[in-house]
């Protein structure tokens, strides 16, 4: 079978089955609660609609505001694109349909590239989704509390076409993930472990820690917070403030998704199914 042929069955495997849309339909209500909450209130705070003394700090530049509204899409949503990719390929393990995937592809490269494949497209759609909550949503609440919402700048749109990289690389380290661990409540465990607990602990530890920010700088979740170019937790302090070049942040990124798909490629997913 064709790498095209195969990427389509792949991408079939995953518009049959309800958790695509689900995880869609969370991540949607997740970012745009979040984003219109956040947007109105920092909004209604600067434009002074919520006096200053009113809360335990300053308010924020209205400039400053909608690349961090808009970057909510990467700092809260992206463990979505990460679950859809491990569950991509864990799924094969757990229902045993991967014999068959092999039979029908006994080329075990152009399995996982049609995975790859598939996992780009699914990386985008799930980008559309947080974008439309995130930009959409949160444009819509920072335009009703009076701040220039800057969607006609390009740097705004220039940010928003990295958020879908991000995206997109966060969807193939899922995948990597997937491959290299084939028990699915493993691999969910400990990407939700990984995400929501050990990660943000030590950013925010090297915030307190002189020399840390030198190796949490490198963690994926930092990696993409720099790709981006604005997150939340770097604006309000939940995290070292030294970051790496947008471009340097897309590659360790893609560095990890690079080499989880080829340790995965070369352990796991080599091995014979039952």
């Amino acid at each position: 079978m064709s790498l095209a042929n195969a990427s389509r069955s792949e991408l079939t495997k995953q518009f049959t089955t309800a958790m695509w849309w689900i995880l869609a339909a969370v991540l949607l209500a997740y970012v745009g609660v979040t984003a219109g909450g956040l947007a109105a209130t920092f909004g209604a705070l600067s434009t002074g609609a919520i006096p200053a003394e009113a809360t335990n700090g300053s308010a924020m530049p209205s400039d400053v505001i909608p690349p961090l509204i808009y970057s909510l899409a990467t700092s809260v949503g992206y463990v979505f694109p990460l679950l859809i990719g491990t569950l991509l390929v864990t799924n094969e393990f757990r229902h045993k349909t991967l014999t068959p995937t092999f039979l029908a592809v006994p080329r075990r490269g152009i399995a996982l590239g049609a995975k790859v494949t598939a996992g780009v497209v699914m990386g985008l759609l799930y980008a559309v989704v947080a974008l439309v909550a995130a930009v959409g949503v949160g444009a819509l609440a920072l335009a009703l509390v009076g701040v220039d919402t800057r969607l006609g700048h390009a740097e705004t749109w220039a940010m928003i076409a990295r958020m879908a990289a991000a995206f997109v690389l966060w969807t193939l380290i899922g995948i990597g993930i997937g491959t290299l661990v084939r028990n699915q409540v493993a691999a969910v465990v400990g990407v939700l472990a990984f995400t929501q607990f050990v990660e943000p602990i030590a950013r925010t530890v090297a915030t307190l820690v002189d020399g840390v920010s030198g190796v949490t700088t490198y963690l994926p979740g930092a990696a993409s917070d720099a790709l981006v170019g604005a997150s939340i937790y770097t604006s309000l302090g939940g995290a070292s403030a030294s970051a790496l070049p947008w471009w340097a942040g897309g590659l360790v990124l893609l560095g990890y998704a690079a080499a989880l798909l080829l340790i995965g490629y070369l352990t796991s997913w080599r091995r014979d199914v039952a």
